[in-house]
């Protein structure tokens, strides 16, 4: 299965990569209108239409390989084997505990923060004059 989903897939980059070189050198609309009236049209290789035709066809029929390439990995990528299941199912995920939670109400009062025991074994300094 691997070798041929690697087949389809050189396939569809072949054949996007020739396409893309193809519509890159094809002449646009405006240049056969110039073709017809004989300003240069005539020395091409295919002559004034023919290689309009040509590789209009050539880029047609690429177009139709890269889409039936694509549809193909795309179906042949959603098929699961019937005995695995999902990814996460063998995966046992725990949380960590949650940090108790003071529920006191002087605590739920915002700004009102809970004094803090202070050590009374040494007595406070005095400034000095």
């Amino acid at each position: 299965m691997s070798v041929m989903l690697t087949l389809i897939l050189v396939v569809q980059l072949l054949s996007a990569l020739t396409m893309i070189g193809l519509i890159l050198i094809q002449h646009g609309k405006g240049a056969d209108m110039g073709a017809a009236f004989g300003s240069g049209g005539s020395g091409s290789l295919f002559g004034a239409t023919g290689g309009a035709n040509f590789m209009s066809r050539t880029t047609a029929v690429l177009a139709a390989v890269f889409f039936v390439c694509t549809l193909s990995l795309a179906y042949f990528g959603n098929l699961t084997p019937a005995s695995s299941g999902s990814v996460l199912e063998g995966a046992a995920v725990t949380a960590p505990a949650p940090a108790p939670v003071d529920t006191s109400t002087a605590a739920q009062i915002p700004g009102n923060k809970p004094a803090a025991p202070q050590d009374n074994s040494v007595p406070p300094a005095v400034p000095a004059k």
